[in-house]
C-alpha cells in the first residue's frame, strides 16, 4: 500500500499504481482539498485497476483525522473513554456513533477503510499514542473499540485494531526511532486483551502491528516478527484476517535493510500488506524487490476489505441518522451554561 504526491493522480502515480505488487492507496491531508475533489481523486484510483485498489485513510479522530472541511470533527478517543467513566451507556454508543459516521462519511467518497480503531491502553507514556487511546483499562479499551469497530462495520467498513500487540508503553515515537519495551509476557497480556475480546467476537478484520521491540519475548520488531503475528495472534488469538505492517518508511525500520530487504521480511514473518508512505524512491525498491511475489491467501484476506455500500452524500446527510449522530460531535466541546442560584 502505497501514498500518492497531490489531489489528483500525476503521470509517475499511475504508473507506480499498476505495478502488480501494489494493492492499495493510503491518502494524506496533502491529498485532501475538499469533499468533490477527495471523491473524484478516488475514483480516479479506482479506474486504474480491476480488481480495483483498496484505498484507506487514518481518520481516527482528534489529531489523526485527515480530512476536515466538509467531514464531522471526532474527538480524540480519550475524550469518548472520559465520557464512559462517567456513563458506561452513554460512552457505548458515543463510541459507536463515532466509528459509524466516520465510516459513513469516507464510504460516500467511495473510501474502503479507516485504520482504527487505535486499540493501545494509555499508560501515560507514549506521546504519540497519548489522547488516541480510550482508556487505560483493557477492559474499557475492549467495550469501546468493540462498539467502535461495531459502527464502522454498519457502516460498510471494516475494523483495522491498531497497533498489536501494545503501543502505550514505551516513550519513542518508532516514526523518528525504534522503541524497545522490555516488560515482560505477564504484563504484554492486558495489552492484548483488547484484541482477545475483539477477535472474539469477530467485529475485527485486519490487524497492524507495531514497530517496537518487546525485548523479553523476541529479538525482531513485532510487524517482522513470526512470533508475534504467528504464534501469537494466528494461533494463539485464532485470527484469520488481513495483517498489515505499519509504514515501513518509519525510522523505527531502518536499520534492518534496505525497503526491498525489509518488506520481504515483514511478507516472511507473515504480514499480508506493507505500507511504504512519504518516500516515493522507497516505495520503487519495494515494488521492483516484490514484483515476483504472490501469496494467494493475503489476496483472499484482502478482498474481504473492501467497503461495501456506498450512500450519496446528500442522501446520508438529509438521513436522521446522520443529523442524530453529527449532533453529537458539533456539540462534543461546547461548554455547558452556567447558571447562577437565585
Amino acid at each position: 500500500m502505497l501514498d500518492i504526491e497531490g489531489l489528483s493522480l500525476s503521470p509517475a502515480d499511475r504508473d507506480i499504481l499498476r505495478e502488480p505488487a501494489v494493492g492499495g492507496v493510503i491518502l494524506f491531508a496533502r491529498n485532501f482539498e475538499s469533499v468533490d475533489q477527495v471523491t473524484e481523486l478516488v475514483s480516479e484510483i479506482r479506474a486504474l485497476r480491476s480488481p480495483t485498489l483498496l484505498i484507506a485513510v487514518d481518520h481516527e479522530g482528534g489529531r489523526v483525522q485527515r480530512f476536515r472541511e466538509g467531514f464531522t470533527a471526532i474527538p480524540p478517543m480519550r475524550q469518548i473513554g472520559r465520557e464512559y467513566d462517567r456513563d458506561r451507556d452513554s460512552g457505548l454508543k458515543t463510541a459507536r456513533q463515532a466509528g459509524w459516521i466516520i465510516a459513513s462519511e469516507l464510504r460516500a467518497a467511495g473510501i474502503d477503510l479507516c485504520f482504527g480503531p487505535c486499540v493501545d491502553l494509555d499508560w501515560g507514556i507514549s506521546e504519540i499514542i497519548g489522547n488516541r487511546s480510550f482508556h487505560r483499562k483493557p477492559d474499557a479499551v475492549s467495550e469501546l473499540a468493540e462498539a467502535f469497530a461495531r459502527g464502522l462495520r454498519s457502516a460498510g467498513m471494516a475494523a483495522i485494531a491498531k497497533h498489536f500487540p501494545g503501543h502505550g508503553a514505551v516513550v519513542a515515537d518508532s516514526h523518528i526511532r525504534l522503541p524497545v519495551d522490555r516488560r515482560g509476557y505477564g504484563l504484554l497480556l492486558d495489552d492484548m486483551r483488547p484484541y482477545e475480546r475483539m477477535l472474539s467476537t469477530g467485529v475485527v478484520a485486519g490487524v497492524m502491528l507495531a514497530h517496537i521491540v518487546y525485548r523479553e519475548i523476541d529479538d525482531m520488531p513485532a510487524g517482522f516478527s513470526a512470533y508475534w503475528i504467528q504464534r501469537e495472534l494466528r494461533s494463539r488469538l485464532g485470527f484469520g484476517g488481513a495483517v498489515f505492517c505499519d509504514d515501513l518508511s518509519m525510522k523505527a525500520t531502518a536499520e534492518y535493510g534496505s525497503m526491498g530487504s525489509r518488506a520481504r521480511l515483514a511478507l516472511d514473518a507473515g504480514c499480508d500488506m506493507i505500507l511504504v508512505c512519504n518516500d516515493r524512491a522507497a516505495a520503487l525498491q519495494a515494488v521492483g524487490a516484490l514484483n515476483d511475489y504472490s501469496n494467494p491467501l493475503s489476496l483472499v484476506r484482502l478482498a474481504r476489505l473492501h467497503g461495501t455500500g456506498q450512500q450519496l452524500r446528500e442522501s446520508l446527510q438529509a438521513s436522521e441518522e446522520w443529523q442524530a449522530a453529527n449532533a453529537i460531535f458539533v456539540d462534543w466541546d461546547t461548554p455547558p451554561q452556567l447558571r447562577l442560584d437565585a
